[in-house]
């Protein structure tokens, strides 16, 4: 339980850039540097956490951490690992609320963005020599990926990948009892959303506040930036409890703190009744993804063993590190051009070194490259 709390606090302290780039960080210290479990049962786990509901970085937490000890473990691994963020967002909260204004820290989110890329794209080369093995897998994989590019959501490429990758496959080898298929995407089909009734206008109560975050908990598909939508619908428009500029500010400290984005809630919970009301934020919005995990890990070595079922988790795999892969590129783009035509030279530089780095020195800890990708774009921007 000790060196689980080292591991995932370590990685909430240094985890910025979004689910992506976290998950590339649990690869390299969970499989790459501690071995504590292969490249193929991770990938599993990535493919299961994109099905589910809630926040990805953190339930890859919760799954390694049930891997490595039980239950026990995923709930020390996925605390772990929330918890720099959350405490780091409360205490901005709390000058947030005293002066109404965020700390300047874009001299450093300016080094670190580009040293998250390269790790992104460490991560999809390693997961994608084994999630896309063979001409099959590849082809569904940029199948997914152009899907991705174009605009489709993640989730939805996820299980269109899942989906018909796992036909093919089947068809592709001749396989003629496809009645045994199991659609897992029921599990993330089905509509949450009627599982807590829609709340009332009404005054602050924190009841309420928990309810409503437990139910975009329940809801939350895709990517962190879903929340601004759930967020803005529940607590701006629906609720009245924050104006649309606290909630810019409550997203804004999510980005640029480390750790998962479900940070923004306890900011927001903060805004609306203080200590308790960050608390109950928090948990109300990361209860459901400790029990879907808990439900779907024991099931991932069943799952693998069938002959049907298998050919959709490899089939998730490849599509999962297709849109990482899309994601990837899409930040790279955002981060390292200034315009259409032109790079940025200083952002190029750091990704270039931090590329270097990863290269050339065996097992460097990438807490070190994005620690040294702020301090140099900290110093870049002085010129």
């Amino acid at each position: 339980m000790i060196e689980l709390i080292k591991v995932f606090l370590k990685l909430g302290l240094i985890a910025f850039g979004g689910p992506a780039a976290h998950i590339a960080m649990f690869e390299e210290e969970i499989v790459t540097k501690r071995k504590w479990m292969s490249r193929e049962h991770f990938l599993d786990l990535v493919g299961a956490t994109n099905l589910i509901p809630g926040p990805n970085s953190t339930e890859m937490a919760m799954h390694c951490g049930y891997h490595k000890a039980g239950i026990l473990g995923a709930l020390v691994s996925g605390l772990s690992f929330m918890f720099p963020a959350v405490m780091i967002t409360g205490i901005i909260s709390y000058f947030y609320l005293l002066y109404g204004t965020l700390p300047q820290v874009e001299p450093f989110l300016y080094g670190i963005k580009p040293a998250v890329i390269v790790i992104i794209m460490n991560a999809v080369v390693k997961l994608g020599m084994k999630a896309a093995k063979g001409w099959k897998l590849f082809s569904i994989a940029a199948v997914v990926a152009f899907f991705n590019i174009i605009g489709v959501n993640e989730i939805f490429s996820i299980l269109f990948g899942g989906i018909f990758g796992a036909l093919f496959l089947l068809f592709s080898e001749h396989k003629n009892k496809l009645n045994s298929f199991f659609p897992l995407t029921l599990i993330s089909l089905f509509n949450f959303n009627s599982v807590i009734q829609s709340i009332e206008k009404a005054e602050v109560s924190l009841t309420k506040l928990f309810l409503t975050c437990l139910k975009i908990g329940i809801v939350w598909f895709g990517s962190g930036y879903i929340l601004v939508a759930y967020f803005n619908g529940e607590f701006v428009e629906g609720l009245h409890w924050l104006t649309r500029q606290v909630l810019l500010d409550a997203i804004a400290v999510g980005q640029f703190t480390p750790g998962p984005l479900l940070s923004s809630a306890t900011f927001i919970g903060y805004q609306i009744s203080k200590i308790t009301g960050a608390i109950l934020a928090t948990a109300g919005i990361v209860i459901p993804s400790f029990i879907f995990v808990l439900i779907l890990n024991p099931l991932i070595p069943r799952i693998r063993k069938s002959i049907y079922l298998s050919k959709f988790l490899d089939s998730v795999n490849a599509s999962a590190v297709a849109v990482m892969f899309v994601v990837g590129i899409k930040l790279g783009i955002e981060i390292l051009a200034d315009s259409l035509y032109g790079i940025n030279w200083r952002t190029t530089l750091i990704a270039v070194l931090s590329a270097v780095a990863l290269l050339r020195i065996k097992k460097v800890n990438s807490a070190y490259i994005v620690l040294s990708g702020a301090l140099l774009g900290y110093l870049l921007e002085l010129f």
